[in-house]
């Protein structure tokens, strides 16, 4: 059953620059605190969706062509959450819910650890201070950040895909590239992520296969109510009670 999942989403999904990796809820519940468990039974199946580098092109650009005068919000946003709800129609015998990374609880948290189901679904490493055995950084707060065994940092994760009616008790686990496996890389690429994150340097920690274009890196550089100009938008961004 997850195969046949798996094979309807990249489908839809693959041709935008979206890539879905599967995992079951207790994989993700077992190692986040219980404010962060996704509210289903361990065996559900669940995917977890990413942008790559090629997104731009072919679902962003022409989402805001196409829909140019229905954009109210985050362009990128909208585009994704635009994508994913139309899979529901791909799955009318099933029920489909979806997070997106964008979404927040009321206490002000996400709805759920973006970066961690990435690593549970073994679509991205995780890297964080407990990967580093001799820690530099004595007091200081250190985040974490995945890396795409083919894309580094150059990807987003933008949210989960469960199917509630779907048990998949027998789905194997595989565990995700382990890229930058040195101390010395882990501690450079935590350095660069939590220290000078707005060079990008970090997203280049592996040889990537693909990046963003240039255009596409001075659209995320850009601050999100100056992006709609880039675009060719110009509709004032009226953020949504989520943002």
């Amino acid at each position: 059953m997850e195969r046949r999942v798996a094979e309807r989403l990249r489908g839809c999904l693959d041709p935008f620059g979206f890539e879905v990796h599967a995992f079951k809820v207790g994989w993700y519940n077992a190692v986040v605190q219980p404010a962060f468990h996704l509210p289903y039974p361990d065996d559900t199946l669940a995917f977890v969706v990413l942008s790559t580098p090629s997104m731009f092109e072919k679902a962003l650009k022409p989402f805001v062509n196409k829909e140019r005068l229905k954009i109210i919000r985050d362009p990128v946003d909208q585009c994704v959450s635009y994508h994913l709800s139309r899979l529901k129609e791909k799955f009318p015998d099933q029920t489909v819910d979806i997070m997106f990374d964008y979404e927040l609880l009321p206490n002000r948290k996400p709805k759920f650890l973006a970066q961690t189901a990435a690593h549970v679904s073994g679509a991205a490493y995780y890297y964080q201070r407990k990967d580093v055995k001799l820690d530099p950084w004595g007091g200081k707060k250190i985040f974490g950040v995945c890396i795409h065994p083919r894309y580094g940092g150059w990807f987003a994760i933008r949210g989960l895909l469960l199917f509630p009616d779907i048990q998949v008790p027998f789905l194997e686990q595989c565990a995700p590239v382990d890229c930058v496996s040195t101390e010395e890389q882990r501690i450079e690429l935590l350095e660069q992520f939590n220290f000078h994150w707005q060079d990008t340097r970090y997203r280049d920690i592996i040889e990537v296969r693909e990046k963003y274009s240039e255009e596409q890196k001075a659209y995320f550089a850009t601050p999100p109510a100056e992006r709609f100009k880039l675009l060719g938008l110009t509709q004032e961004v009226h953020r949504s009670i989520f943002h």
